[in-house]
């Protein structure tokens, strides 16, 4: 068994800047649908939320990128963090094959400057 970890922070002054001046297609190319959904129902804190997506991205590819071939071999896109029925972020990862993934657990958060990500996985 081997435990990678990943973490990031970043201003959420940047993430917000980028989605005011590339309007959406800086969106839609790091977000999935469901993140969008999830970040713009969040109204005048769904900054700290798109940021928050960011940092997670972030760090789930530093947990996981020494096991991949390519470091192109995932996107934006291939990581989603959604939140269950009870708030608690999840991550899926969609089309992209990372096998031995045992578990992976994600913490995030923010506040009126930062947001920021940790993610620990576990390899069988």
């Amino acid at each position: 068994m081997k435990i990678t970890c990943g973490t990031d922070i970043i201003e959420i002054k940047r993430i917000k800047e980028s989605i005011e001046q590339l309007e959406n297609k800086f969106v839609e190319r790091v977000y999935t649908d469901k993140e969008i959904q999830y970040c713009e129902g969040k109204k005048k804190q769904k900054y700290q939320h798109y940021a928050a997506r960011f940092a997670a991205k972030e760090a789930i590819f530093k947990a996981i990128s020494s096991k991949l071939n390519n470091k192109y071999d995932i996107g934006w896109q291939n990581i989603e963090v959604i939140n269950d029925e009870n708030g608690r972020p999840h991550v899926n990862l969609l089309d992209v094959d990372v096998p031995e993934i045992e578990e992976m657990d994600i913490s995030i958060s923010h506040c009126k400057e930062y947001a920021t990500a940790n993610v620990v996985v576990v390899w069988g």
